[in-house]
C-alpha cells in the first residue's frame, strides 16, 4: 500500500543572533542552515495496517505525512502510495487519503460545519448518495448530530476534532493520516476517536498512520511502531518487540538518541 524508499528532505532555514546590529547584517548578508528533516528514510506499510510514527518534536514526522498526502515534494528518494507518486498526481491521490492535522482545521471557521461538509463534497465530487450514506454513519458513530448546525469557531477543541475527522472521511479514503489527533484533548474525547479509529481500521480495512507524542494512543491503536529522529529511522517493529525487550530496547533506543544526538 505504502512504499518509502529512500526519501530525503532539507529544508534551508535563515539564523541569526539577538540584537539590532546583528539585524542590520542580516539584510545584507543572511546566514543559512540546513536542517534535514527526512534523511534516506526506508519502509514500507500493508493494506489495512495502524501504525504508530513516534518520534521527539523536530524528528520528521509531521515532514514524511506531508510528502505522503503530496503536499511536499522531497528532494530524493521513491515514494508510492497505492501505486500513486502523490506529488505528481496529487489530484487523483487525494480523492483517495484522509488527512487530519491536529492543529491545522479543514473546516470553515465561521459557517455550520454542515456548511463545511457540502463544500467539500463538491470539492471532492462526491456522489449525492455516497454523501448522504457517509454524513449518517460518520454523525451516528462520532455523534455529530448536535454539532453540525453549529459555526467551527463555536465548538471546543474535542467537538472540533471530531467533525475534522469526519471532514476527512466523507469521500471514503483508503488512507487515513492522523498527525497529532488527540494534542489538547480531554480524556473522553481521546477515548471516543481512538474507539473510532480502531472501529474503522476494522470494519473498512482503512490504512491508518498516527503521529503523536501520547503513547497511550499508540498502546491503544497501533500494533506496530516506527521511531524517527533528527530524520532517520531509528527502529520499526511491533508493540510487542518492543514489550518483550524490555530495558534492552530501552537501551538500544537511548544509545541510538545519543549516537544521532536527538
Amino acid at each position: 500500500m505504502i512504499e518509502v524508499s529512500h526519501l530525503r528532505k532539507t529544508f534551508r532555514v535563515a539564523r541569526r543572533d539577538k540584537g539590532f546590529q546583528n539585524a542590520v547584517k542580516a539584510l545584507f548578508r543572511r546566514e543559512y542552515e540546513e536542517i534535514h528533516a527526512l534523511n534516506d528514510i526506508s519502509f514500507s506499510i500493508g493494506e489495512g495496517e495502524m501504525v504508530g510514527y513516534i518520534g521527539p518534536n523536530g524528528a520528521g514526522k509531521s515532514s514524511t505525512i506531508k510528502v505522503l498526502s503530496g503536499v511536499l515534494t522531497p528532494d530524493g528518494g521513491e515514494c508510492r502510495v497505492d501505486g500513486r507518486v502523490p506529488w505528481k498526481q496529487r489530484v487523483k491521490h487525494v480523492a483517495q487519503i484522509g488527512v487530519v492535522f491536529g492543529q491545522r482545521s479543514q473546516l470553515w471557521w465561521d459557517v455550520p460545519v454542515i456548511d463545511s461538509f457540502e463544500l467539500l463534497k463538491d470539492i471532492y465530487k462526491i456522489p449525492d448518495a455516497l454523501y448522504r450514506k457517509n454524513v449518517g454513519d460518520l454523525t451516528e458513530l462520532l455523534d455529530l448530530s448536535q454539532l453540525l448546525r453549529t459555526p467551527t469557531r463555536q465548538l471546543s477543541l474535542g467537538q472540533r476534532m471530531r467533525c475534522e475527522i469526519a471532514a476527512s472521511l466523507l469521500h471514503s479514503p483508503k488512507i487515513l493520516f492522523l498527525d497529532e489527533p488527540t494534542i489538547g484533548l480531554d480524556a473522553v474525547s481521546k477515548l471516543a476517536v481512538r474507539d473510532f479509529v480502531k472501529r474503522l481500521n476494522k470494519e473498512h480495512k482503512t490504512t491508518v498512520i498516527l503521529t503523536t507524542h501520547d503513547m497511550q494512543d499508540i498502546e491503544a491503536l497501533a500494533s506496530r511502531v516506527i521511531l524517527i529522529g533528527k530524520g532517520k529511522i531509528l527502529l520499526d517493529g511491533t508493540l510487542d518487540d518492543i514489550r518483550r525487550g524490555g530495558e534492552q530496547i530501552d537501551e538500544t533506543i537511548a544509545h541510538l538518541y545519543k549516537k544521532y544526538d536527538i
